[in-house]
């Protein structure tokens, strides 16, 4: 992914098409690169996309996110906020430990 997120409404809607393509294709595990990605919500918004995903997964096992090193304190509260209601995502600044952490060799 490229860019910036905009708005709280668009992060909404980009998570819920992952989410969509992973129940169509039966997939549990997820990588998402977020390496050029810029995040611009603020912190209220930010805790708010992790409570909408949330509630939006029912099983989707594991999703592993690779973030630029500069967000790192905004992805992980967004980490800390979903793994708090029942996500099973963790946040990474490399592929290659995102990768290992989702079970590929």
């Amino acid at each position: 992914m490229t860019g910036f997120d905009e708005s709280l409404g668009e992060v909404q809607e980009h998570g819920f098409a992952i989410l969509n393509a992973c129940l169509l294709g039966n997939h549990t595990l997820v990588l998402c690169n977020e390496l050029n990605l810029e995040y611009h919500l603020g912190a209220f918004d930010t805790f708010q996309s992790a409570v909408f995903m949330a509630a939006q997964v029912l099983k989707l096992g594991k999703a592993a996110i690779v973030c630029n090193e500069k967000f790192t304190e905004d992805a992980k509260f967004w980490e800390m906020v979903s793994v708090n209601r029942g996500l099973t995502v963790c946040v990474f600044t490399d592929e290659v430990s995102a990768r290992s952490w989702l079970g590929e060799k």
